[in-house]
């Protein structure tokens, strides 16, 4: 019997609390993932009482929903974590250590797997650093929450984490259990990044497997809830971090930005045949940095050239998803981690129109 999340609902619904309603009608279960192998499911959700008086009188329920779940046929292994909402003790640093050796596929998986209560994974590239791929990622996943879709975005750069900044989150994610991270929310966004678990200026100085266990870790050890699309913002270039992401994660695609000049085109192309040679569809490009309208006279310019990335995208026979403007705001929102898309204007506009392409393709 296959075990599915209204089954485990149904199973919690039968459990009552002191005043006569369920858990569920409480709306206290969070963070409820299944994953399957060989020797059944494994159930996993938190329980979040409304505060931290609630919780320590509901061991009893914490107790009771695990059995319930435990019952159901199918499941070979619960996990249950009590939690409070509402101010608390302050919680220690999760005891979880991340960059270890990735573990192995369990038996009877091959091929990449999905994650667990993710629709679809985007996965945002470039050939070469600087043209602005980690802010498209963060402008376009806050388009997204904002054209009303339940967005995560993963900061898969971990040796130049920058989405904590752009997206004005900061602090240790908790890990109530010391498995599981529980991520930060911004702008209508699910957050988690490598540089949530690092001290501000804080190298990461691992080799490749170090890289592909925290990888790892930052997809299937995050609670990611229930989304309907996950942006994984990748380092650039063609490494390990893109290697691990296509060979065992299943993406819907690979979106590819450049800036329209032929230098950067050079390493947008080695990107492109990578996820070729990788079997992981390209979805299209989108050109960055594409023009600029000087604030005095109106006048435009083209910086680093113009069209270049539609050309390209039409050469390969590859959607071209469309152009993003070279603007100071852009910068200065993201320095001050509000991205350019929650706001209104001609770029906040693009990144909807992009969005929405996105959405209207079953990309997003």
């Amino acid at each position: 019997m296959t075990v599915t999340k209204d089954t485990v609902l149904a199973a919690l619904a039968r459990i009552r609390l002191p005043s006569g309603r369920d858990l569920v009608a409480e709306d206290m279960v969070r963070a409820l993932q299944i994953e399957g192998d060989s020797r059944g499911d494994s159930v996993r959700f938190v329980l979040e009482a409304p505060s931290p008086e609630a919780a320590r009188g509901m061991e009893s329920v914490r107790a009771a929903a695990e059995a319930a779940v435990r019952a159901i046929p199918g499941v070979a292994q619960v996990s249950v974590v009590l939690t409070a909402h509402g101010p608390a003790a302050k919680a220690p640093p999760p005891s979880l250590k991340i960059g270890g050796h990735p573990t192995p596929q369990a038996p009877g998986q091959t091929g990449p797997q999905r994650v667990a209560g993710i629709d679809r994974i985007l996965a945002i590239a470039s050939g070469k650093g600087g043209v602005g791929k980690s802010t498209v990622s963060s402008n376009l996943a806050v388009a997204l929450a904002r054209a009303g879709r339940r967005v995560g975005l993963l900061d898969a750069d971990i040796y130049g984490p920058s989405q904590p900044r752009m997206m004005g989150v900061s602090g240790r994610p908790e890990s109530p259990d010391g498995k599981t991270m529980i991520p930060l929310h911004a702008h209508g966004v699910t957050v988690m990044s490598i540089g949530l678990l690092l001290k501000e200026g804080e190298a990461v100085v691992w080799r490749g497997p170090m890289l592909m266990g925290a990888l790892q870790q930052l997809l299937g050890q995050v609670a990611w809830g229930e989304l309907d699309v996950l942006i994984v913002d990748l380092p650039p270039g063609t490494g390990d971090v893109q290697l691990t992401l296509c060979q065992r994660t299943h993406l819907t695609g690979a979106v590819v930005v450049s800036t329209p000049q032929d230098v950067a085109l050079l390493d947008a192309r080695r990107a492109i045949d990578m996820f070729a040679k990788l079997k992981t569809p390209v979805l299209g490009l989108i050109e960055n940095m594409s023009s600029y309208i000087c604030p005095n006279c109106g006048h435009e310019a083209h910086i680093f050239g113009h069209g270049g990335v539609r050309a390209e995208a039409a050469k390969l026979g590859l959607p071209f998803l469309g152009e993003i403007p070279l603007s100071l705001d852009v910068r200065l929102a993201g320095d001050a981690g509000t991205p350019i898309a929650a706001g209104e204007g001609p770029i906040a506009e693009a990144y909807a129109t992009l969005a929405q392409r996105l959405i209207d393709g079953g990309m997003a």
